[in-house]
């Protein structure tokens, strides 16, 4: 098994193909989005490849160590995540292939007027620890 990280992006990424941003959606089609979402995530749960996702909120902080007990925080910049990254998705899957048959079929998701939005999303592959070898 091989865990992905799928990002969803609220832009940066290639135009969907129904590009309407979704604050200029309908309560109706923003829930019919989450609803489609929800029903992916559980059809995963079932076969053991879904592992966690979550909407990200626009809010955000930079922090760093700065010295002993004083850590510098700041509001920016966040051109890579804060403006950009809507939400993640962590999966465990078989193959890259079957990771991105899952990717695609989130793409689907429903948007303005119920059509499948067709958007873009990032898929990753999660870095592992080499196996160890022992003799």
């Amino acid at each position: 098994m091989a865990k992905y990280l799928l990002l969803k992006h609220y832009r940066g990424a290639p135009a969907a193909v129904n590009d309407v941003p979704m604050d200029r959606w309908t309560p109706e089609e923003v829930d019919a989005h989450v609803r489609y979402m929800q029903d992916w995530a559980t059809r995963l749960e079932g076969t053991g490849e879904f592992v966690d996702g979550q909407a990200l909120s626009v809010e955000g902080t930079w922090v760093r160590s700065d010295g002993e007990g004083r850590p510098p925080v700041t509001d920016g910049p966040f051109a890579e995540t804060k403006d950009l990254v809507a939400g993640w998705m962590l999966i465990d899957v078989d193959s890259h292939e079957r990771a991105l048959e899952v990717a695609a079929e989130l793409s689907a998701a429903p948007g303005a007027g119920g059509r499948p939005i067709h958007e873009w999303l990032e898929l990753r592959p999660l870095l592992s620890m080499p196996a160890t070898i022992t003799e």
